[in-house]
């Protein structure tokens, strides 16, 4: 049976044409569109310059109205101020004022929500410690570089924890360890049910969190789907395995020779993405205690923005009394599949005959520093659940 939803986002033949001085039509920057944005997914608007994106994400704010079609958004008109209290925002370029602070700007888009003093002030540090800026909370925006403003953008789109996030270009001007941050962020929202709709250039970026995407080009939507649906490729086949012998490459190679009449294939090692490497880089650093006066890592999501129910389950776990140890797990039998083909018989048998069994990791040092810093976080956390116990609110 088919589950029933209401969507976010329902757009019906949406159009927006522009015209000039006189009336004349100028531009139909979107033609008559279809699409919707479900709850709880994470959508990815993609298209080159002057496909409609911009326009598209304007009327969905209510800062643009609708040609022609129909749009609505929580099953309402984008311009009702119902619909604008659940939406974040985050545009392209930060507009800003230059001569707040980094506090004083949150607080000032805090108190457009009507959030109290004490709300804003919660928020305030949960979200500058999260965006890595706690250390720069009393700087004035006007002096951040590009990568900062975009941080700060990003704590201000998400001060009245909205239940429909629009995101354009969020990772603009980030460095890839704050691009890996807000990718987290998202992917965390996401599992708390909110939605987000993202707009970007970067097509890796959208690739690592989008469930699906909307293509348009001249105004109209030229692909839709979920991503797995969209780029997998069935024509064509993959073997991933630990590493052979000599002797089993061998076998396997005149296999596929004898098999594939002479079309051509390839055989590689895998790769890490120029990302993974990256991050790696700086979490050796970090683990090193290497001093940086850049942007400081914030890594933890606000708590106003995490699930009550997560809270919950962390501290059933803490007060859990301690689990008897599990006993021994045998290795686990892999079910025989049967091959469709001669050729993918051989090579499960040539697979058979190597050893897989997982290599044990290696135990990992902690160094004197790292210790001390994790009995300190754990004294936190410890100060703090009791606090929270005793009906106590942490200062």
């Amino acid at each position: 049976m088919e589950q029933k939803y209401e969507p976010i986002v329902q757009a019906v033949g949406l159009t927006k044409m522009f015209r000039d001085f006189w009336n004349r039509p100028k531009a139909r920057a979107v033609n008559g569109i279809d699409f919707e944005v479900r709850p709880g997914e994470v959508v990815g608007l993609l298209g080159p310059n002057g496909s409609g994106k911009s326009t598209t994400v304007k009327m969905l704010l209510g800062l643009l109205y609708p040609t022609g079609g129909k749009l609505t958004v929580f099953g309402r008109s984008p311009r009702a101020v119902e619909t604008k209290r659940e939406i974040g925002y985050l545009p392209e370029e930060s507009y800003l004022y230059k001569f707040l602070t980094a506090e004083e700007t949150l607080d000032f888009f805090g108190s457009l929500f009507n959030l109290s003093a004490a709300d804003r002030k919660q928020r305030i540090d949960q979200l500058l410690d999260m965006v890595g800026l706690a250390h720069a909370r009393r700087r004035r925006v006007g002096e951040f570089s590009k990568g900062m403003q975009r941080r700060i953008g990003l704590a201000q789109a998400m001060i009245n924890d909205p239940a429909f996030l629009i995101l354009d270009e969020p990772t603009s001007g980030l460095d890839p360890l704050g691009c890996r941050e807000v990718k987290d962020l998202i992917l965390t929202l996401k599992k708390r049910g909110k939605t987000v709709l993202i707009t970007s250039h970067l097509l890796s970026d959208v690739e690592d969190i989008c469930d699906r995407v909307i293509i348009l080009y001249g105004g109209k939507v030229r692909a839709e789907g979920a991503l797995d649906d969209l780029l997998t490729v069935n024509n064509e086949t993959r073997i991933m395995t630990p590493e052979l012998s000599k002797a089993a490459m061998d076998q396997l190679l005149s296999i596929l020779r004898a098999n594939l009449d002479g079309e051509e294939f390839r055989i590689d090692h895998p790769r890490r993405t120029l990302e993974e490497f990256f991050l790696d880089v700086i979490a050796t650093a970090k683990r090193e205690s290497v001093e940086t006066s850049g942007v400081v890592s914030g890594g933890k999501i606000a708590d106003y923005l995490i699930d009550d129910s997560d809270k919950n389950a962390v501290l059933e776990n803490l007060l859990a009394t301690p689990a008897a140890p599990a006993p021994e797990v045998k290795a686990a039998e892999v079910p025989e599949v049967k091959a469709e083909t001669a050729a993918s018989d051989r090579i499960a048998e040539v697979l058979d005959t190597q050893e897989f069994a997982p290599k044990a990791a290696a135990p990992v040092q902690e160094t004197a520093a790292e210790k001390a810093e994790n009995l300190a976080e754990a004294n936190k956390k410890l100060d703090s659940l009791l606090g929270n116990l005793d009906g106590t609110e942490e200062k």
